[in-house]
């Protein structure tokens, strides 16, 4: 009984040291993962840097759903007359609005059917810019498919249920076209599917969304905003008409008003996330000095994402260079973090390492193609 104790004691007191051998020595998940052989340690310290993020924070990164009511046509015998509710009423009052003809005829037709209709405005869109419509059948429809079908012109809002009646809000686009239906869908089996389709680039947008950055109540002044659109301008502007225009106008002292870099018009998130890594009144030899720290963390996997995007916010020659040699590192993540930033610096030696790791490496294929 005594040995047995005495084995039961010596487990106990070497169960911690073996936990803490494994923590050190075993199995390394990202928390632990070794730096890669490029990365020191023997670094000074990363300068006193203020960036953007340090008083603002974004406007307008939001997605704005826009909705309505409206009419598939062309549906060969598949559509259905539309229950009596306030859908149908709202659909009855556009139709009369549109000045159509006996409206009750065209909606009790087996050849058309009363859809919902649905866009999303990405941030920073502008007018005149196309987006994907999706479009459904209500759920009390005993419409069987809107394969084939043709959306008529529909005005797009912002609706809300009040007080039992729909509300809209200002009409901010329109939607119109050919309804896509997946071509698996069976409306004897599958009638979810053959009931919702999307059309292409069928909605136009009305009126451009703004974006912008919103100075943080304790740094509310117009000499920050004054320093922070000059910072931004420095590193993002286009030439309108051979004259030199800064993205930044700062409207008030505590919004700034961004207009999208051309470079950056398919991916908004980014060039959000990249402006306000921009650093403010930096002196030259700070710069330098932080140039220094930024690549020795680009060489290290689990830093080199913040490092890439604040050497793709620097954006000169220097900060070039350094993702250059990052894409030849022998971390495959590092490889791609410094040539995703190169590609939205415009520098084609990011795309032999891109294309490669579109073909290999599905974590990071999407960005890859986006970039």
């Amino acid at each position: 009984m005594m040995r047995c104790t005495s084995i039961e004691h010596a487990r106990r007191l070497t169960r911690p040291i073996a936990v803490a051998i494994a923590l050190c020595c075993g199995c390394s998940g990202p928390v632990l993962r070794p730096q890669s052989p490029e990365a020191r340690i023997d670094l000074p310290p990363m300068p006193d840097v203020k960036y953007v993020s340090a008083y603002s924070h974004p406007y307008g990164m939001n997605y704005v759903k826009l909705e309505g009511i409206s009419l598939v046509t062309g549906l060969n015998g598949t559509g259905s007359d539309p229950p009596p509710n306030q859908q149908r009423a709202a659909l009855m009052a556009e139709m009369n609005r549109r000045e159509v003809d006996d409206p009750n005829r065209v909606l009790t037709s087996g050849d058309t059917s009363m859809v919902l209709v649905r866009m999303f405005l990405r941030p920073g869109v502008q007018k005149g810019d196309r987006v994907d419509v999706d479009v459904r059948v209500p759920t009390q429809s005993d419409t069987t498919s809107i394969r084939d079908g043709w959306l008529l012109s529909t005005r797009m809002t912002e609706m809300a249920v009040l007080g039992d009646q729909i509300r809209e809000g200002h009409v901010l686009g329109t939607a119109e076209g050919a309804v896509l239906v997946d071509p698996s869908a069976d409306p004897d089996k599958d009638r979810a599917l053959a009931t919702r389709g999307r059309i292409l680039g069928g909605g136009v947008v009305l009126k451009s969304r703004s974006l912008g950055l919103v100075l943080s109540e304790q740094h509310k002044s117009y000499s920050v905003i004054q320093e922070m659109g000059k910072a931004i301008n420095t590193r993002f502007y286009a030439f309108v008409d051979g004259r030199k225009q800064g993205m930044a106008t700062p409207k008030t002292d505590t919004f700034i008003d961004l207009l999208i870099h051309p470079r950056y018009a398919d991916n908004v998130n980014r060039y959000m996330q990249v402006v306000r890594n921009i650093a403010i009144d930096e002196p030259r030899d700070s710069l330098q000095a932080r140039l220094l720290f930024l690549e020795q963390q680009l060489s290290d996997p689990l830093t080199a994402p913040s490092a890439a995007m604040r050497l793709e916010a620097v954006g000169n020659d220097e900060a070039k260079e350094i993702l250059k040699k990052g894409t030849k590192s022998t971390d495959p993540e590092v490889r791609f973090y410094a040539a995703e930033a190169l590609a939205y610096l415009d520098d084609t030696a990011a795309v032999d390492v891109l294309a490669d790791v579109a073909r290999n490496e599905p974590a990071f294929r999407v960005n890859a193609l986006a970039a």
